[in-house]
């Protein structure tokens, strides 16, 4: 299951479960689609991985499955 991490890791903005303009990578790390294109040129800075929209969950599921409250910022990437 998907993390839904709550920010993305360059920036902090944040990005609730029902972002649009979230991207993760295979290990889920989480940027906003700006820092992705405008910085990360669409590349994980960790993995190295491309990036991809992150799934929305449904709101009926995400009191069962909630979202990561965990926030994780690497301001270098």
């Amino acid at each position: 299951m998907v993390e839904l991490r709550p920010n993305c890791e360059r920036c902090d903005r944040d990005l609730p479960p029902d972002a649009t303009d979230a991207m993760i990578c295979s290990f889920e790390c989480t940027f906003c689609t700006s820092c992705t294109t405008s910085v990360l040129n669409n590349h994980c800075p960790n993995c190295g991985g491309n990036l991809t929209s992150r799934p929305i969950r449904p709101a009926s599921l995400l009191e069962n499955y909630p979202p990561s409250t965990k926030r994780i910022v690497k301001k270098d990437s």
